[in-house]
C-alpha cells in the first residue's frame, strides 16, 4: 500500500533535486544505543535477542515520515508500512535475505520471522520469494564492535531503501551498548530524520514487549 508525494509541493524540493545530481547520494552514521533493557529481557524470557532489537528498531522506522520514502523513477512513493529484509545465517556461514512483514505486535512479529528463518535455513536461496522496496535491509555483525561502517552500493542514485547494520555488543560502565551504522540516500533522509530515529529506537529498547 503506497501514494505518491507531491514533489511540487515538497519544502525539501530543492534538497531533492540537489543531491540527485551527485553521483552517490548516499551517506551513513553508526552511533551506540543502549540495549540493557531488551538483551536481560531477551535472556529471561528466552526470546531471541536479534528479533527483539529489530522489531525496535522497526516500529522507530514505521514512526519516522522519511524513512517510508522510496525513488521509484521520477517519484517519490510513500509505503504505508515498512518491512525488514534481514540476512540470517546458515550453518554453512552462508545466508539469504528475508523478506518479514512488519507488525505492531511482536508475537506476530517473531512468527512472522520464523516462517522467514526456516525457510532459509532449509533452502540455498539468496533471495526471498517475495520483496518490496517498502522495507529496509539489514543485518548483523555480532562479531565486531565497530566504529565505522560502509555498505555496498549499486551505484544507481535511485537506490533508496534505507540499510542498516547492528554490531557486537559490549559493558560499558554498568549498561550495554550495541553499534547501529544507518545508510540512507540523502535526496529523502537527513541528518534530523536519524536523529530522530534513534531518538525513537532508544525508547522502543528500553520498553518491554
Amino acid at each position: 500500500m503506497k501514494k505518491y508525494l507531491n514533489i511540487d509541493d515538497w519544502n525539501r524540493r530543492e534538497l531533492f533535486n540537489h543531491f540527485r545530481t551527485l553521483k552517490d547520494p548516499t551517506f551513513s552514521v553508526v552511533a551506540n544505543v543502549d540495549v540493557t533493557t531488551v538483551f536481560e529481557d531477551a535472556k529471561k524470557t528466552k526470546k531471541s535477542f536479534f528479533v527483539s532489537y529489530l522489531h525496535a528498531c522497526m516500529k522507530a522506522i514505521n514512526t519516522v515520515e522519511n524513512f517510508k520514502y522510496r525513488i521509484e523513477d521520477d517519484k517519490i512513493a510513500v509505503y504505508k508500512k515498512i518491512d525488514a529484509s534481514a540476512t540470517i545465517l546458515r550453518a554453512d556461514k552462508t545466508f539469504g535475505f528475508s523478506y518479514v512483514d512488519f507488525s505492531n505486535d511482536f508475537e506476530l512479529f517473531n512468527e512472522n520471522f520464523n516462517k522467514e528463518k526456516n525457510r532459509i535455513l532449509n533452502s540455498t536461496n539468496l533471495f526471498p520469494p517475495k520483496y518490496s522496496l517498502g522495507c529496509i535491509h539489514c543485518s548483523a555483525l555480532p562479531w565486531v564492535h565497530f566504529t565505522g561502517h560502509k555498505e555496498p552500493v549499486s551505484g544507481n542514485k535511485n537506490d533508496s531503501v534505507p540499510q542498516f547494520s547492528f554490531g557486537k555488543i559490549k559493558q560499558e560502565k554498568n549498561k550495554i551498548v550495541m553499534p547501529v551504522a544507518v545508510n540512507v540516500n540523502h535526496s529523502l533522509v537527513d541528518g534530523y530524520h536519524i536523529g530522530q530515529f534513534f531518538e525513537i529506537f532508544q525508547k522502543e529498547l528500553d520498553k518491554i514487549n
